[in-house]
């Protein structure tokens, strides 16, 4: 069964003090069961790279690697559009970004769990009645 994940999990892939046990354990699972992600998240992590770029937190060759390593990853980046009334609706919901409610939602929409390290989107995803990943 896939994964949807969530750039949190992504980059704590790239993070040393950003990563977790669970973390780790969703990327050892990720050559048997794959992983899907809305067309945001490639967005997302080219940002948060930019920004650790920025702060001299990585340098512009360590972004570049870790972009290469993702691109060998099996990730799936799913084709159909974001339901916009359905990420509105869970971001009010649960008070959650729009962006992180894209990925609720994708999760809810193909019954799969839901891979984050973020607190906030954890919760959400467990009152949402969604198995989570990774979280903490």
């Amino acid at each position: 069964m896939a994964i949807v994940i969530d750039a949190s999990v992504t980059m704590a892939w790239c993070f040393e003090d950003e990563a977790t046990s669970g973390a780790e354990a969703v990327l050892d699972r990720l050559a048997d069961e794959g992983v899907i992600v809305p067309v945001l998240w490639r967005l997302e992590v080219a940002n948060v790279l930019l920004v650790a770029e920025r702060r001299r937190r990585i340098s512009e060759a360590q972004a570049s690697r870790f972009v290469d390593v993702l691109s060998r990853l099996p990730v799936d980046v799913d084709p159909t559009p974001p339901d916009v009334a359905a990420v509105l609706d869970l971001a009010r919901r649960h008070a959650l970004s729009s962006y992180d409610s894209a990925y609720l939602a994708l999760a809810e929409r193909l019954g799969l769990p839901l891979a984050t390290i973020d607190v906030r989107l954890a919760t959400a995803a467990r009152a949402a009645g969604v198995p989570v990943l990774a979280a903490g």
